[in-house]
């Protein structure tokens, strides 16, 4: 996926996110992490988390909130659009990943962490109030994420394991 011209490109790396303006492009790549965009149509300000679990699980001071965690990069980044005049309800929402990385490993509680940070997502969206219009979450595999800010756009293309990179797992004895 390639640089889109005359934008400005970021790359976020697990735990980060980022909220800018319409000379931005927001890329990353996602396993079983999370990303959230948000995006303003008339201000064309916008931004992306990529966060790796739903929540850290207790209340934490406002200047320690952290990216890793769904629930505390949302609020980051709803601080951050406010800032700039933005209130998150008028933004549209879209979230991408939740993949499986490793098809056919069983789990102890039956749910995968890829799962339960999709469902996060929808629900801390849903209890803000911000419309999701999109989603693609789930399945086998990483996804490429490309976040164009200057017209709400969101590529994602889903890669699946290869069936040497299946069987190598295999004999690696992580699955049955």
């Amino acid at each position: 996926m390639a640089r889109l011209k005359n934008l400005l490109d970021i790359f976020l790396q697990p735990g980060e996110l980022f909220v800018a303006d319409a000379g931005y492009q927001i890329r990353t790549i996602l396993g079983s992490c999370v990303s959230i965009t948000l995006w303003h149509p008339e201000t064309c300000l916008g931004g992306m988390s990529h966060f790796m679990l739903p929540t850290r699980g207790r209340a934490v001071k406002r200047q320690e909130l952290d990216g890793r965690y769904g629930d505390e990069a949302l609020q980051l980044m709803i601080d951050d659009l406010r800032a700039h005049g933005v209130e998150p309800a008028q933004c549209h929402a879209k979230i991408f990943g939740g993949g499986n990385m490793f098809p056919g490993q069983g789990h102890a509680n039956g749910i995968k962490v890829g799962q339960r940070n999709g469902e996060a997502a929808r629900e801390l969206l849903r209890l803000r109030g911000i419309p999701l219009m999109k989603e693609n979450l789930f399945g086998v595999g990483h996804r490429q994420i490309i976040f164009d800010l200057s017209k709400g756009d969101v590529w994602a293309r889903q890669i699946k394991p290869s069936a040497l990179e299946l069987e190598a797992l295999s004999l690696e004895g992580k699955l049955p």
